[in-house]
């Protein structure tokens, strides 16, 4: 596993972003770990999470590409400090782009937020974790009633790796198959478990025995193929 994956897990752990314990999410699944990127709300946080997305945007997709598109609302934050990150690491240029949850009829009017969309955009879209793809069902159709635009892929940070809404596939493979552009995440729930299970971390084990047979339960369930 690459140092910066590592580093990444344990800065999720630190900003009590990924937590263990007994949650029920959104999709009604009763699950031993949660991900809520809304947990970074400092300006030391923000300034390292854009870091990391900024080098697995790096390593999965190049630089060749003009705009960095976070769909409303998480995804704009994760938007503008991954912008900012890729400036201080690599010396690009790449613009910001969000989508607004209702048009504006005044001022600086329309859907988008930040940097237009034209004929020709090379763009690359960043989530915090995806489990149904909804929000890309909503944003995609935004993206291309822009223009002819080369979506070249999606970016994410925790890749749950169990089944989307609609079959066995992950919601990261579903769309894949749907929209016909990759996605990937800067770590995997299998890398979190390889790194932390019956490993001590700040003084304490967050994986142990017990809660490495309760993950392995819910992905009986619930991992993808």
């Amino acid at each position: 596993m690459e140092q910066y994956k590592r580093e990444f897990i344990q800065f999720m752990v630190d900003s009590d972003v990924l937590k263990f314990g007994d949650f029920t999410l959104k999709s009604g699944r009763k699950s031993p770990f949660f991900m809520n990127a809304g947990g970074y709300v400092t300006g030391t946080q923000l300034r390292r999470l854009g870091q990391y997305y900024a080098r697995a945007i790096y390593e999965h997709y190049g630089l060749d590409f003009d705009i960095l598109f976070g769909p409303a609302y998480k995804g704009i934050p994760l938007g503008v400090a991954t912008v900012m990150a890729i400036s201080e690491l690599y010396g690009k240029d790449i613009k910001y782009c969000a989508n607004r949850k209702e048009v504006k009829d005044h001022g600086d009017a329309g859907i988008l937020l930040g940097s237009s969309i034209r004929d020709g955009d090379r763009i690359v879209m960043i989530e915090d974790v995806t489990t149904s793809g909804k929000s890309i069902e909503e944003t995609f159709p935004v993206l291309k009633a822009q223009g002819a635009v080369d979506i070249l892929g999606l970016m994410v940070s925790l890749d749950r790796m169990e089944k989307g809404q609609s079959g066995e596939m992950s919601a990261l493979q579903e769309i894949r198959e749907r929209y016909g552009f990759p996605a990937a995440a800067i770590v995997s729930m299998q890398e979190v478990v390889s790194c932390l299970y019956n490993r001590e971390y700040n003084g304490k084990i967050y994986i142990n025995d017990d809660l490495k047979a309760s993950i392995d339960a819910y992905y009986a369930v619930y991992g993808a193929n």
